[in-house]
């Protein structure tokens, strides 16, 4: 069972339908909505700020969620895919986003609708990613602009995947692909 702990009079709440891995660490001030999974080893520390993740938002395995005392705070949207290894810290995350594996998108930084973290990008402090752009490097840079209907298919299809994917451990009959 994951690890939930209350802290400063928070509790996590957690939407329904939503798979936490066993070794996932959810803490606090943390409001999570329905169809989501949390990965192994994923923490998501609303300790010192909060946390808002919206509907099947998939945080893979191994990344950190974490912000700034009394400065910056974590706004995820829907359909949202955060790859393995990524740390978000204080970041505001548009609907049907993609961060790539082992990104890091720090304080502040806010990621528009449909856009793309390349794997391995640092998005730093303050940076504006415009809806369906895709950034790479480190520190990251605009690369291209994305089509909107293939941006918008290819994360819609990654977080549907996921939530696939979660019902394999919460449902053992579960079919291999979703209706």
């Amino acid at each position: 069972m994951a690890l939930i702990i209350p802290v400063r009079g928070f509790n996590p709440e957690i939407g329904r339908d939503t798979f936490l891995a066993e070794n996932a660490t959810i803490i606090g001030d943390v409001v999570m909505g329905e169809e989501c999974s949390v990965w192994f080893n994923t923490v998501i520390r609303g300790d010192v700020n909060s946390i808002r993740i919206g509907n099947r938002v998939n945080i893979q395995d191994g990344s950190v969620l974490h912000t700034l005392y009394q400065k910056s705070t974590i706004e995820i949207g829907n359909d949202v895919s955060i790859g393995h290894n990524v740390t978000i810290h204080g970041a505001k995350i548009h609907d049907y986003a993609l961060i790539g594996m082992g990104a890091v998108v720090m304080d502040d930084a806010e990621v528009g609708e449909g856009a793309l973290v390349a794997a391995g990008s640092v998005v730093l402090s303050r940076t504006k990613i415009g809806p369906n752009e895709l950034w790479g490097g480190a520190p990251a840079k605009f690369i291209k602009m994305v089509d909107p209907e293939t941006s918008r298919e290819l994360n819609k299809k990654i977080a549907h995947n996921y939530l696939m994917y979660s019902r394999w451990y919460t449902h053992p009959d579960a079919p291999n692909e979703l209706d």
